[in-house]
């Protein structure tokens, strides 16, 4: 890939399915106070749990399937169609569940799937969950989340092994940065195409980045390598959406 001159998006995805694939984007519509376009839109229970979708609110990550403790969920691929909000589940290029998730019936069918699927994971019956406007990130702030590639390459240096960006669950990928400028970023208005940003928290990793998200196999130590060679395990940056506006690859980034 050649690094830009000055820094721009090179990659831009959403998360439907808290968990679940990403999926790559052209654009991402923005509207100030919001995220991408059902980025995170629905999340799996793993039994029973503590959201109430007539009372929205965050609740910690642990109480869903999620990458942190459930590494197989990176075996799937999965496909969204925000048109009638179906889901297609595959898994080693097969279609094995599929189902639409504005359904009881649909739901259903991806429930059975999961149900046997994570079967060893589960503390009850899996429910998925959703609520108009919600999503289900790690943090209670809808934002976005931002990744440096100049960082990813100094953690690949570290590692003395290639890294995929997506283990860092990105809605933004940019290049062209100096690496770990993007912390500098914090409280300083960004602007990517004609979106205005305000970035406001590094990310603290967890175990989830230690899955390769195309095998599933814990194969790194990513949080404890950023702990022995900076003292913390942050990587990444969360930013609001503080004006309208739609994001394209190619866009630059203006501090």
């Amino acid at each position: 890939m050649d690094i830009p001159n000055t820094p721009a998006v090179v990659g831009l995805y959403r998360y439907p399915i808290k968990g679940l694939s990403p999926e790559a984007l052209a654009e991402v519509p923005l509207q100030a106070g919001g995220t991408a376009p059902f980025d995170r839109a629905y999340a799996i229970e793993n039994g029973p749990g503590r959201f109430d979708p007539e009372q929205p609110a965050h609740v910690p990550k642990t109480n869903f399937l999620m990458l942190m403790r459930n590494e197989r969920l990176a075996t799937l691929t999965t496909r969204f169609d925000e048109t009638d909000h179906s889901l297609t589940v595959f898994r080693a290029g097969k279609q094995v569940a599929r189902g639409n998730l504005a359904t009881p019936l649909g739901r259903r069918m991806i429930e059975q799937f999961f149900a046997a699927y994570m079967q060893a994971d589960l503390r009850g019956p899996p429910r998925i969950v959703s609520a108009p406007g919600h999503s289900f990130s790690d943090v209670a702030a809808k934002c976005l989340h931002i990744v440096n590639l100049a960082s990813v390459r100094e953690l690949e240096r570290i590692i003395g092994r290639p890294v995929d960006p997506l283990r860092f669950r990105p809605n933004v990928i940019v290049d062209g940065a100096e690496p770990w400028s993007e912390f500098g970023w914090i409280g300083k208005p960004l602007v990517i195409g004609d979106v205005r940003l305000e970035p406001f928290k590094r990310t603290q990793r967890c175990a989830a980045t230690d899955v390769d998200p195309g095998s599933g196999q814990r194969d790194m130590a990513i949080p404890a390598t950023l702990q022995r060679s900076f003292g913390h395990t942050d990587f990444g940056i969360y930013a609001r959406v503080t004006a309208d506006g739609t994001i394209k690859a190619g866009d630059p980034l203006i501090l």
